[in-house]
């Protein structure tokens, strides 16, 4: 499947959580027995999390034999379906305004930090044009690949690291590729179409990309907000509370935190992660 399909279009997302609307939800009254015999779980993250949360996925049915029937799509999908009538179990969203609001508006019961994304440089592999920095991308004669029309907060979030750099208008004005898909600009900085691109480093963790590009940190005081944040929480929906529980200690758990570090996020429960919580505020209020 090319990259940017492997998400639910908004069209075909709505689409499929009015079903799950209307077959999938058992009343939340209904017995232990009867939820325990269905053995689902039924759990939404923003697609940005696929990569990490398939293999944790794969990892709680081998220890529970407890099926996931597991959906990712674009946030602002999700965000909106889930405001309205649409329901799931266990949801992982970007944007702690979102977390935020599902809890006012009393969808989910609860939320916990999850992980946290980061933002670096990448270049094709040897590094031909010498990139060093995050003030490269404003030098005359380097070619620039951005993603700015990406689906938000993606393109968003890297022009705002850029104003905040300092270097949005000349590295604009370097740009050689002004796309609309992460994945698909990725794949032409591979094949040497430019110099630099700004990606999230789950980017470079994804089998596609993996050891494919050279990778440059970028100062963290450059970062968007925002965007950094990724939640986990169990929504008022959930058949059995005890198994959405359940799920949601396995993904905070060393193993699943493991396998997002793993898959090029910073996990909640690291270091790194701890200060992140208390800087940005991830905290179910």
């Amino acid at each position: 499947m090319p990259p940017c399909q492997r998400a639910l279009s908004r069209r075909a997302f709505l689409t499929g959580s009015a079903a799950l609307t209307a077959n999938a939800i058992l009343p939340a009254t209904a017995p232990a027995a009867t939820q325990d015999a269905y053995g689902v779980l039924q759990v939404w993250s923003c697609g940005g999390l696929a990569e990490a949360f398939m293999p944790a996925n794969a990892r709680f049915k081998e220890i529970t034999g407890i099926e996931i029937a597991y959906t990712g799509a674009f946030a602002a999908a999700l965000g909106k379906s889930l405001m309205g009538n649409a329901v799931t179990e266990v949801f992982a969203g970007r944007v702690l305004d979102l977390a935020r609001k599902l809890r006012a508006a009393e969808k989910m019961i609860y939320f916990e930090p999850l992980c946290f994304s980061r933002y670096v440089l990448v270049t094709p592999k040897g590094n031909p044009a010498g990139i060093s920095d995050i003030q490269d991308l404003a030098k005359p004669g380097i070619r620039v690949i951005l993603a700015p029309k990406a689906s938000p907060p993606g393109g968003q979030a890297v022009i705002g690291l850029l104003k905040k750099a300092g270097v949005a208008t000349k590295a604009l004005q370097n740009a050689v590729v002004q796309g609309s898909c992460v994945q698909r600009t990725m794949k032409q900085l591979i094949d040497g179409q430019g110099d630099v691109s700004v990606v999230e480093y789950r980017l470079t963790r994804m089998p596609l990309f993996v050891d494919k590009v050279e990778v440059i940190s970028i100062p963290t005081q450059y970062f968007p907000s925002p965007p950094l944040t990724f939640t986990i929480g169990v929504m008022q929906a959930a058949r059995d509370r005890s198994l959405a529980d359940r799920y949601v200690a396995y993904i905070l758990s060393p193993e699943g935190q493991a396998i997002f570090e793993n898959a090029g996020f910073i996990p909640a429960s690291s270091e790194q992660g701890r200060q992140l919580v208390e800087k940005l505020g991830v905290k179910d209020a």
